[in-house]
């Protein structure tokens, strides 16, 4: 199953993704940006950082059901029930937020979702053997894992499947193909992993 598991990246041209993370490329100036079913430019700038929880619904489904919503149609059923949430007064970003985001996959999204804030390796691994996805907690940076790991979380990743001590998961900033989809041994995703996260069937 996760061989075979459409790759979403959040940005919407995966080529542009290195000068994104790394180089300061304007995120906003996107020729794809379109296909995210963002309505403009403008939004689709304003978001499309913030889309990596969306990005695991989004291949979740596909995986599923064959078929998904556009990452922004997601994302305005996500808002709706309060997975990300806007400051009023800085205009900044928070989410995606577990529990609101569970819901809105059980209720809306036909997925069986359940949030997990104490995750334990041994218990993802469980819940992989059992045919589940799991939505990961871990650094960005995971990206790079032959550096050491500057944290534990803050961004979101799908890990599909494993085989004995190998993890094989979508991290969709991934700067190239081999780190999109990309396969890690239970110790060095443990470096970069926060212990949290939402399982999906």
């Amino acid at each position: 199953m996760g061989n075979h598991l459409t790759t979403v990246t959040q940005f919407a041209s995966p080529d542009l993704i290195h000068a994104i993370v790394y180089e300061g490329h304007d995120q906003g100036d996107d020729p794809r940006w379109p296909e995210s079913g963002a309505p403009d430019a403008d939004t689709y700038r304003r978001w499309c950082g913030h889309m990596c929880g969306i990005a695991c619904l989004r291949m979740a489904l596909l995986v599923r059901t064959g078929t998904a919503p556009t990452l922004f149609e997601l994302l305005d059923g996500a808002r709706r029930h309060g997975a990300y949430v806007e400051d009023d007064d800085t205009g900044a970003i928070r989410g995606m937020i577990y529990a609101p985001a569970a819901v809105y996959a059980r209720t809306e999204l036909g997925l069986q979702a359940d949030v997990h804030p104490e995750l334990p390796m041994p218990v993802l691994l469980d819940l992989l053997d059992e045919g589940r996805l799991v939505v990961a907690s871990v650094h960005k940076e995971i990206r790079r894992p032959d550096r050491p790991a500057p944290g534990k979380g803050g961004h979101l990743v799908l890990v599909t499947h494993r085989q004995g001590d190998t993890l094989y998961f979508r991290n969709h900033p991934g700067a190239t193909a081999g780190t999109r989809t990309a396969r890690l041994d239970t110790a060095t995703l443990a470096r970069f992993f926060a212990g949290r996260g939402i399982s999906l069937n």
